[in-house]
């Protein structure tokens, strides 16, 4: 069962751009296609998708990490898509990799080990779309130590 919904609304402007409203709050985000299709003044249907996925990735690592009361800050996130055709012929995105980096080194953080076994677990976006593509989850410390493959 639901336990709440999420309405966004979508305007078209000119041809593939479209202003995409939030609420009453949030200012209004416009996304466009890359050309030839559109005119690129905006962020595409799968940059979007990206930063869905980037964005709920970093939060439920930031809120595994502060719920130890450790400081990881500042995160950084890089979402690749690699957008291709199916076995239909059809573009679609074929897979992600998303590569996250602590904001400092992994030895100054406790309780490491059991976040990064469980956070991606609890990120709504990214264990959604990942039920259709496939989506790598790399971590890196400041350091650039490799913790999560």
């Amino acid at each position: 069962m639901s336990e709440k919904k999420i309405t966004v609304t979508l305007r078209q402007q000119h041809d593939y751009r479209f202003d995409i409203h939030f609420d009453d709050v949030i200012p209004v985000v416009t996304s466009d296609e890359p050309q030839p299709l559109g005119t690129g003044q905006g962020p595409s249907p799968v940059q979007l998708l990206c930063a869905a996925v980037g964005n709920c990735l970093s939060d439920s690592l930031l809120f595994a990490l502060r719920k130890f009361k450790q400081a990881p800050d500042p995160l950084r996130c890089t979402v690749e898509a690699e957008v291709g055709r199916n076995a239909e012929g059809r573009m679609r995105v074929l897979k992600m990799v998303a590569t996250m980096h602590l904001g400092v080194p992994a030895g100054k953080l406790q309780h490491l080990d059991r976040v990064l076994e469980q956070f991606e677990d609890f990120c709504t976006v990214t264990q959604s779309v990942g039920q259709g593509i496939p989506i790598a989850i790399q971590v890196f410390d400041a350091d650039g130590t490799r913790l999560k493959p």
